[in-house]
């Protein structure tokens, strides 16, 4: 009995307890509540600005984006304009496109050449390409007469023609080589149709009639320079003089600088060479035959690879033996050139005795010794330059013929040492064709 009334009086204390410990339960879980309840309302707005910050920034972000397409849109349609340019003839017109493609043939139609090119190049003149037909060029050169040859090579026949408006040209026929003949033809037309200097030779038109290939340019009274210097011809020698010589070697020079640092992406020649260097009434030069060119890499010095073509004696050591191209390589060739203007001598003369047979082995040796360097000079030239200024030109050739590609200058730094050097003999020779032959005194 006590134990039970014991176990019951002790019960009410237990219930007591329990329900404090309730109570402070209760509030705990009050408190907490509590808590969330001030945390909701915080929670709630970042997931409201949080969104509107990402919907801001993508906004942000696609105006961006469409702003810098409108603004490459507009850079695309200016180089678009500055390099697309339709030429336009009564029978035909030769759309110039913004690439030159030289691995495709020639697509005609109707008579007409379609033709692309590879870089931005220069506007034509105004004056344009006109399409000639067969039947026009067989009549300017009276069937083409061998009386009108004016020039032969492997590339085919030159006669000086006269076109139907009086103008005197030089068309050139070309002949049949396989897949090489349609390129060396397409080539030409695409890149003499954008490449506008007064130090290249001007194309006046083209016949790509049926299987016919002909290409008419600006009519040169005096020829190549190969036969002013190597072909004895109505003392022809001796109508080149020490000035009209440096004349010519920066007329060169200026071609070469136009076609490797003025045009995007550069035009490599690959065939520069005294033969490919013609001369108008007053002497004056301008290069021509473009059917090798090859268009060079966007890069700095970046080299292309293509197969060995050109003249023996005019090709750098690294383009014969690899195949690698750069504008280095005319460098070389133009050094050749100085050289055979230098010394009168041609690039591989085997007649001559042993250790003299190429130019530039016999030259470079010579070119920088102040004594040998004057034994070396073409006799016809005799008692017409100063020392000095033959000391500062057989350096430039020296140069331009360095075995390492890299050793040679840039054209420009070519032309920019001839300008004073023609500039003297300017002065003391005023007509245009420099036919004087006093020597001139040395400069301070």
């Amino acid at each position: 009995m006590e134990d039970n009334n014991s176990g019951i009086a002790t019960s009410p204390v237990g219930w007591k307890g329990n329900h404090s410990h309730s109570h402070h339960h209760l509030e705990s879980q009050s408190h907490k509540i509590h808590q969330h309840n001030d945390i909701l309302p915080s929670t709630s707005i970042l997931l409201i600005i949080i969104p509107i910050i990402i919907i801001i920034l993508l906004i942000a972000i696609s105006l961006l984006i469409v702003m810098l397409k409108r603004i490459k849109s507009a850079k695309d349609n200016r180089i678009s304009s500055k390099s697309r340019s339709v030429i336009n003839n009564s029978n035909c017109m030769f759309i110039a496109h913004s690439t030159i493609n030289i691995h495709s043939s020639p697509e005609v139609k109707g008579g007409c050449l379609h033709g692309g090119s590879s870089g931005r190049m220069p506007q034509p003149k105004l004056r344009g390409v006109q399409v000639f037909t067969y039947k026009e060029l067989e009549m300017s050169t009276d069937k083409f007469s061998e009386a009108n040859v004016i020039g032969n090579g492997g590339y085919g026949v030159v006669y000086k023609g006269i076109l139907t408006d009086g103008t005197v040209a030089a068309i050139k026929v070309l002949q049949r080589e396989g897949k090489q003949w349609e390129r060396s033809f397409r080539l030409e037309v695409d890149l003499m149709s954008r490449l506008h200097s007064p130090y290249l030779v001007e194309l006046l038109g083209y016949c790509a009639d049926q299987q016919h290939r002909l290409l008419i340019f600006d009519y040169m009274p005096n020829g190549s320079l190969r036969q002013h210097l190597h072909i004895p011809h109505k003392q022809s020698k001796n109508s080149l003089n020490w000035g009209i010589r440096l004349r010519i070697a920066l007329d060169c020079a200026k071609a070469l600088e136009y076609l490797h640092e003025d045009t995007t992406p550069s035009v490599i020649h690959r065939d520069f060479k005294c033969s490919n260097v013609l001369l108008d009434q007053n002497f004056r030069a301008k290069v021509s035959d473009f059917g090798l060119a090859k268009i060079g890499s966007d890069k700095i010095n970046g080299l292309i690879s293509t197969r060995v073509l050109g003249t023996t004696g005019y090709l750098a050591p690294e383009y014969a033996s690899t195949g690698k191209l750069t504008t280095k390589s005319d460098v070389y060739s133009y050094g050749v050139v100085l050289l055979e203007l230098l010394t009168g001598r041609v690039p591989i003369d085997t007649r001559r005795p042993p250790g003299e047979h190429v130019l530039v082995s016999w030259a470079l040796p010579r070119l920088t010794n102040r004594e040998k360097v004057v034994e070396m000079v073409d006799p016809n030239l005799e008692g017409q330059y100063t020392k000095k200024d033959l000391i500062q030109v057989a350096a430039i050739a020296a140069m331009c013929v360095q075995t390492e590609a890299d050793y040679r200058p840039l054209m420009t730094d070519v032309v920019q040492s001839l300008i004073p050097l023609v500039k003297t003999y300017s002065s003391a020779c005023p007509s245009n064709s420099f036919r004087c032959n006093q020597t001139v005194s040395p400069r301070s």
